[in-house]
């Protein structure tokens, strides 16, 4: 199953609020996300039954290694070009709007390349 944008943002949030709190469940997801709860009970179904990850007995949310990696990924996308936004002068509000289209839009190819490019310059 490929995911959407979308798909791939609930996976990153789930990532990022694991790291900062260890256990998310899904009203952690939609305070974060600013999303209701039936829109994030949705995304959940859609995501636990695209194998992207779990939900325990306790209603905690856990990513399944595919979910992880997707995660991972578009997290570590996010963080570069936010701060490569951020190193252009751009205002932190707009790179971090502009960092979360970018993330979704590129290739894995050309990020690398970028990001290879990028971190030559600045060793």
């Amino acid at each position: 199953m490929s995911l959407r944008a979308s798909g791939e943002d609930y996976l990153e949030a789930v990532l990022m609020l694991q790291q900062k709190h260890g256990a998310v469940r899904s009203v952690d997801l939609a305070r974060h996300m600013g999303y209701s709860k039936p829109s994030i009970s949705h995304a959940v179904g859609v995501l636990r039954n695209g194998g992207f990850l779990t939900v325990d007995q306790d209603g905690f949310l856990h990513l399944t290694d595919v979910g992880q990696e997707v995660a991972e990924k578009i997290y570590e996308r996010h963080q570069f070009f936010t701060q490569w936004l951020l190193n252009a002068g751009i205002d932190p509000e707009t790179a971090e709007q502009d960092a979360c289209r970018m993330e979704h839009g590129i290739s894995q190819k050309s990020f690398e390349q970028i990001r290879n490019v990028y971190a030559k310059q600045y060793e």
